[in-house]
């Protein structure tokens, strides 16, 4: 009998909890202020300190989670690992966005002792129709630090990352750039004003040979690819702080992709599991 993996049983525990007894977090259906709820006690649980940043949304009220470990919080430079917590109308979001919740989640509980300073943030709020308002938590999130004077190191992203498959697909552009033809790795999508970051943390990722990186720089903060752009990331580009999105690439690989059949039993927890690793040894790459 193969032994389980308690990293990918708790990866599961939280795509349970988000995907079927939550199911579809919208500010809709109310179900965006329980996965709110979740988050923040998970975060608690791992001994992070947790401060939610609540705006106006069309009469209501919405939050992100802002989570440091304990006596850290006045620090005012620091980097962010991010993910966005809702979904579009519809969709349980197992890849998007829940996969990268739940790595967030557990990654919380397994910072690296000497690991600079950092913010774990749950944003609400990055899909659709509120991206095109300029509504997304992320960019809350943003106005509010410029306000008090933060800095951002470098933010990453994580948007989509649980999904694996044989083909790979490719914008036009980069069809024939020698990228991998089998959807099995992770990627780290930077623009320029990023490229030292992403190359700290492609050299941690490198560390744990068990997951496949790719790495991507673009020019003009991604206006030249728009699908390089979809995620909480283009938020700090636009206000010029380094940025990566950390993806599975989204619909050049997933084809449940915004549908009812975005469900977790189309993830690979694996593949999960080998990126939360990925992640501690990035972390203790970057500059303190």
């Amino acid at each position: 009998m193969a032994e389980v993996d308690p990293l990918e049983e708790a990866l599961r525990a939280h795509l349970r909890a988000l995907t079927v007894e939550i199911g579809p977090r919208t500010v809709h259906d109310g179900s965006l202020g329980d996965a709110a709820r979740y988050i923040r006690a998970a975060f608690e649980d791992a001994g992070l300190e947790v401060h939610e940043q609540t705006y106006g949304y069309r009469g209501g009220q919405v939050a992100n989670l802002i989570a440091a470990p304990p006596g850290t919080g006045a620090e005012s430079a620091y980097y962010v690992v991010g993910a966005h917590y809702d979904t579009v109308r519809g969709s349980p979001g197992a890849d998007d966005n829940a996969s990268a919740v739940a790595v967030m989640l557990e990654l919380a509980r397994r910072l690296p002792a000497g690991a600079p300073p950092l913010r774990l943030v749950a944003f609400t709020l990055e899909e659709a129709p509120a991206y095109m308002t300029g509504n997304q938590g992320s960019r809350a999130y943003i106005r509010s630090l410029k306000e008090r004077g933060e800095q951002v190191l470098g933010a990453a992203v994580l948007e989509m990352v649980g999904y694996t498959a044989r083909a790979q697909h490719y914008p036009t552009v980069l069809k024939w750039a020698g990228y991998p033809k089998e959807g099995n790795y992770i990627g780290i999508v930077g623009n320029r004003r990023s490229r030292r970051f992403t190359r700290a943390l492609l050299a941690g990722f490198r560390d744990n040979p068990d997951l496949p990186v790719e790495s991507l720089i673009v020019p003009f903060d991604g206006w030249v690819l728009p699908a390089t752009r979809l995620s909480d990331h283009a938020s700090f580009w636009d206000h010029g702080f380094p940025a990566v999105m950390i993806t599975d690439t989204a619909f050049f690989r997933n084809p449940y992709y915004h549908t009812p059949d975005d469900t977790m039993e189309t993830l690979d927890f694996r593949f999960m599991a080998r990126l939360v690793r990925s992640l501690e040894l990035a972390l203790g790459r970057l500059e303190r």
